[in-house]
């Protein structure tokens, strides 16, 4: 079975390739190495994809905007199976460079679902995001809320490729599931996210920035089982719901074979008992520098997994002290820290 994986160049996407491949599937993954990060991480992840399975690991360095070169990957693997998790991150990032997001969240997931489409695959899995649930307040976040007030264009592109993939599995019986990720962190995590910030600063004697004062809560999701959770779902296709009730729709599941899932650790932490379990780990005290909440950002966000649950049996369980103890020992072999 030929899965395709977009962004495999990326955190949560090099994770899902090795593990495919270990399990010895054919994976076709591309990814256009943007600037958005360091692209030596990339690249670096990228080469322990190729050292540990030459023949079963096939690579190309493109953008999903660019539609031909989608297609020409889609005709020559005929993939079963399509898993989508390119895309510009970062909330704050789409507050200067909106066109970037346009063009590989909404584009890009376009030409992906077309060619899916075209293809007639068994199962479209996608990634969204926490971030749809925007200016809720209720928490835990359940996938019955309202996700219809984004405060970022992140946030919104994530829920447009909701409404779009629904729309392709009404329209083509198309099996398509959403992932809504909690903040992922773990080992060859981006260096956009707070605890790799954390982590490099605290180790080079650098003050760190602490916004909303501290007063931030998230639901810290460690990476095996984020991958643990996106594998089972592979493995599980939606199917047509005949007892859907459209008279009181849910925003849960649908009479179209599509379903949305929270995948978080649903054990919300504080951001400055996080900053602690780093410093406990680095041993050594951060510098920090207290600032306000920052435009895009909510201040907390936690997560009902009851749905992802009762379909896969299995539910995000690593603690945050345990996580980051794994990530701190990886960036200080990676980068030759003694």
């Amino acid at each position: 079975m030929t899965i395709l994986v977009t962004g495999a160049a990326g955190f949560i996407g090099f994770h899902l390739c090795k593990r495919l491949l270990t399990l010895g599937e054919e994976v076709v993954g591309i990814d256009n190495i943007n600037s958005y990060y360091d692209q030596k991480l990339k690249t670096a992840r990228l080469n322990i994809l190729k050292e540990n399975s030459e023949k079963n690991f096939h690579f190309y360095k493109e953008s999903i905007e660019n539609k031909d070169a989608v297609l020409n990957i889609f005709e020559k693997y005929k993939p079963i199976k399509v898993v989508n998790l390119a895309a510009q991150a970062g909330v704050r990032y789409s507050i200067e460079n909106p066109d970037a997001y346009v063009k590989a969240n909404l584009v890009g997931f376009l030409n992906i679902i077309e060619c899916c489409r075209n293809a007639k695959i068994k199962h479209f899995v996608y990634a969204s995001s926490s971030s749809v649930y925007g200016g809720n307040k209720l928490m835990p976040f359940s996938e019955n809320h309202s996700v219809d007030h984004p405060v970022s264009l992140y946030a919104a592109t994530k829920k447009s490729n909701e409404l779009i993939a629904h729309s392709y599995s009404h329209l083509y019986n198309l099996p398509s599931t959403g992932l809504r990720f909690f903040t992922v962190y773990g080992p060859w995590g981006r260096p956009d996210m707070a605890l790799f910030i954390f982590t490099k600063s605290i180790l080079e004697g650098k003050p760190i920035e602490v916004y909303n004062h501290g007063n931030m809560l998230r639901d810290f999701t460690y990476i095996d089982d984020i991958i643990e959770s996106v594998l089972r779902i592979i493995n599980k296709a939606p199917k047509k719901d005949d007892t859907f009730d459209m008279n009181n729709p849910s925003p849960s599941y649908s009479w179209a074979p599509h379903k949305i899932f929270n995948i978080g650790n649903s054990q919300p932490t504080k951001l400055m008992d996080f900053i602690n379990a780093i410093e406990n780990s680095l041993g050594k005290e951060a510098k920090k520098i207290f600032l306000p909440l920052q435009p895009g950002d909510v201040p907390g966000t936690s997560s009902n997994t009851e749905l992802l649950e009762k379909w896969i049996n299995f539910k995000p369980y690593t603690s945050v002290e345990e996580g980051i103890n794994k990530f701190v020992n990886w960036y200080k072999d990676f980068y030759e820290i003694v």
